[in-house]
């Protein structure tokens, strides 16, 4: 894939099945962690002192790996195979952030980069359900 097959997804873009369905799972997430998870779970868990297993610390990274994975989808791709490749591509490039932290002055979090990786595999296993056998 090349450059100019991205920009042409852009600018014929057409809402399809295959695209709402990427965006409902995708904003599905990022409400999840906007009005649930930031505001009641978080500070519920710090307030009581509860081991979730890290849940609570790398919430962001789970629920924003898997809400930019698919709402990147259904903005530039309308094949299966561009979406396969996103689906790939970005949890490594959310791990990859996480890694440059300290060129922003953040200290490296191995939790969140765990968190962003395994949530990319659960987004793979979800694609390819959705999408990968037909």
């Amino acid at each position: 894939m090349e450059l100019q097959d991205w920009w042409k997804e852009i600018t014929e873009w057409k809402l399809t099945r295959y695209k709402l369905i990427n965006f409902s799972i995708g904003m599905t997430a990022l409400v999840i962690y906007e009005f649930i998870g930031r505001p009641l779970y978080r500070p519920y868990i710090y307030e009581h002192h509860i081991f979730d297993l890290h849940i609570a610390d790398t919430l962001g990274n789970t629920l924003g790996t898997a809400a930019t994975v698919f709402i990147l989808i259904s903005l530039l791709t309308s094949e299966k195979v561009k979406g396969m490749v996103l689906v790939k591509i970005v949890p490594f490039s959310v791990a990859l952030y996480e890694i440059a932290h300290p060129l922003l002055g953040k200290p490296i979090d191995g939790w969140d980069i765990a968190a962003s990786l395994m949530t990319g595999a659960i987004c793979y296993a979800i694609f390819h359900v959705l999408f990968g056998r037909r």
